[in-house]
């Protein structure tokens, strides 16, 4: 009741109707089953108001759909809305004038005041202003694991990273890959960024990453987190996927034992009908240090000729952030709200262990709020030729890491 109630008030503070609406083409990567069942909540809010969203997915993820997204924007054909991660990713379109301004937007509607917490709104800032609308909170640093995979091998579900990594013989003997890693780039970086913050902490994450403290990075902690994913590049092996979603998929079918994947993984796992605590368990910090970390999607608005496109963008913006639209888009999405007033009682056990760790503080920025796309890459590159490539030893793969990080901004 609580839920419907604040459902029902949410809605009468939805954008109203307005004169003069448009078509606003809107592109992202959100193309999973999971992913597109949320975009169709944002696309229904905004044709509420007399605008018509277009929607423009781009297939693959965020790696191929940013090159093609910032090639139209900078060649004279932008889009009206699109979506980026929250952070730096956009800062180069920004500076050059591309990317307009929403801050008489923010003010009106008073961003700064409920959006929680304000790293979120600090991403969206340069100079003082205001460019992009938050419209949820991802956190990478989550093992989701399949129950049946656990039974099939006889072996109990693990309630941490040391325990899923001693139960991986019997999920092999079994026939069971123990950890599905799709094969783009982006997913061992990930995967490696969840580890670090897992077994070296908070504190040595931000060194490293937000600090670009070349000794942590070259020292034994991070030895530590190098040591954990030379573990799941040995777990890894036979995953043979491309798409993250393929990797949930072998999850959810009881392929694969578990996965190392933010909690968009949800949407999938929801789609198939599974039951969090049932059919799945989830280990924020890999159940070994139960922090998240405040990524997630935001869009941006590039800046338009057309007078009532430009209006339209604005409708979009406060669409995004509205209450109604918080509840329903990031239930399906399976990540937080970037509201601290919304009620969300109708969240999943997983999610409500999100929101509990949130409402602690136990969270770090992330890689793409601490470095720019530039040294992220480098990274990315990093990570993903170690885990295809078994003869790079742990110790190699740390160097080059240390000294990408000597020279990262």
């Amino acid at each position: 009741m609580r839920a419907l109630k604040a459902i029902l008030v949410a809605s009468v503070l939805m954008p109203a109707a307005h004169a003069g609406a448009a078509d606003l083409e809107v592109t992202h990567w959100w193309t999973s089953g999971g992913e597109a069942a949320a975009v169709k909540e944002l696309a229904k809010a905004f044709d509420a108001t007399g605008n018509k969203w277009v929607d423009g997915a781009i297939a693959g993820s965020g790696g191929t759909a940013r090159p093609i997204m910032i090639s139209r924007i900078t060649g004279g054909d932008p889009m009206g809305a699109t979506q980026f991660n929250h952070g730096r990713q956009a800062e180069e379109l920004v500076q050059s004038g591309l990317m307009r301004d929403l801050t008489a937007v923010a003010e009106k509607e008073k961003w700064k005041e409920i959006i929680k917490p304000a790293s979120l709104l600090d991403s969206c800032t340069i100079d003082g202003k205001i460019y992009c609308a938050p419209v949820n909170i991802h956190s990478w640093q989550w093992l989701w694991l399949s129950n049946a995979a656990f039974k099939t091998a006889g072996v109990p579900v693990p309630k941490n990273w040391n325990e899923f990594v001693a139960a991986a013989p019997a999920l092999e003997k079994a026939g069971i890959v123990p950890l599905a890693v799709g094969g783009q780039p982006w997913q061992t970086s990930g995967a490696f960024n969840v580890l670090m913050v897992a077994i070296a902490g908070k504190d040595v994450f931000q060194k490293v990453f937000g600090e670009k403290d070349e000794d942590v990075a070259a020292g034994p902690e991070i030895g530590k987190v190098f040591k954990a994913a030379d573990d799941a590049r040995r777990m890894s092996k036979g995953s043979n996927v491309q798409d993250w979603n393929q990797a949930t998929n072998m999850v959810i079918t009881a392929k694969a034992g578990g996965q190392i994947m933010g909690d968009w993984a949800q949407g999938e796992f929801a789609l198939a009908g599974q039951k969090a605590g049932t059919d799945y368990t989830c280990l924020p910090g890999l159940g070994v240090n139960e922090v998240i970390s405040t990524d997630g999607d935001a869009f941006y608005f590039p800046v338009l000729k057309d007078a009532e496109k430009s209006k339209a963008q604005e409708v979009l913006a406060s669409t995004i952030v509205s209450p109604k639209v918080q509840v329903a888009f990031n239930l399906k999405k399976g990540s937080l709200p970037i509201r601290g007033d919304i009620d969300l009682s109708a969240a999943n056990d997983c999610m409500k262990k999100g929101l509990d760790i949130l409402a602690k503080g136990n969270v770090v920025r992330s890689v793409n709020q601490l470095l720019s796309a530039d040294s992220a890459k480098q990274l990315e590159d990093l990570f993903s030729e170690f885990f295809a490539n078994p003869s790079m030893t742990p110790d190699a793969a740390q160097k080059r890491f240390a000294d990408i990080i000597a020279s990262a901004d």
